[in-house]
């Protein structure tokens, strides 16, 4: 192959698959180790890949965001031990915020009903799932993303600023060292800035994969809520103790 076709060749692999190994690419093309290498590091100074050890990665925009099926099938079980420990936190009769992902849906399974909670919640989806429940439930209006199921906008925010909430439950794209959390949105990162506000106690509930990553919307920076997750990575343990954060461990 030519420069040219490899290099092509090298790009339409990353739009099918995340990830592709230097071996598998070295028998694609029958070019040699060090021309594919050479290939990746010209694709990568023009800004169209990542390189990594033994291969390379698709480039992911700050903007992109999975849909809400995709999310709700990932890390299922990490997901629940954390919707399980956050669940436990609710006391009776609180006033409950609940945002509209997948982590957070994994909570409804462990709400109690004695508890008498009143929950609230931008979701359409987690709306859906809580009218099975005997909860008391109100669903903020304004304008659906269709992509997330998610409530957004001036007028979502605008009823937020009208509710006090005992506390809330919060998902997040990304956790960054020095950037905080973030989500693709501006409008959903908005509206978690404003439920923060409004709220006695917020809790990010994230599985490991979130962290060390950055989405284009901050909505809170690592000191300004609390985080329960399954697994915190060795280089953001440190960082991770001089913040709120609390690791479920599996049973």
């Amino acid at each position: 192959m030519l420069t040219e076709e490899r290099q092509n060749h090298i790009l339409q692999c990353l739009q099918t698959q995340p990830i592709i190994k230097l071996h598998d690419l070295v028998a694609h093309t029958h070019a040699s180790e060090s021309t594919v290498r050479r290939d990746l590091q010209e694709l990568e100074d023009s800004g169209l890949l990542t390189r990594i050890h033994g291969g390379a990665k698709r480039l992911t925009s700050l903007l992109e965001e999975p849909s809400q099926t995709a999310k709700a099938n990932t890390n299922l079980q990490e997901k629940r031990r954390i919707a399980q420990y956050a669940a436990d936190k609710l006391k009776p009769n609180a006033i409950v915020f609940l945002d509209a992902g997948t982590t957070i849906q994994a909570m409804i399974p462990y709400l109690k009903s004695e508890l008498h909670l009143t929950i609230v919640t931008n979701g359409i989806d987690t709306a859906s799932m809580l009218s099975e429940t005997n909860l008391k439930i109100l669903l903020i209006g304004g304008q659906i993303k269709n992509l997330t199921k998610a409530v957004i906008g001036s007028k979502a925010i605008e009823q937020i600023h009208d509710y006090q909430f005992d506390i809330a439950f919060l998902g997040t794209n990304g956790i960054h060292a020095d950037f905080g959390f973030s989500t693709p949105d501006p409008e959903e990162g908005a509206l978690k800035r404003a439920i923060i506000s409004r709220s006695a106690e917020n809790y990010i509930l994230a599985d490991a994969s979130k962290f060390g990553r950055i989405s284009f919307d901050r909505f809170a920076k690592l000191d300004e809520v609390q985080v329960i997750t399954s697994h915190v990575p060795a280089d953001y343990r440190n960082i991770m103790q001089q913040t709120k954060t609390e690791e479920v461990s599996p049973k």
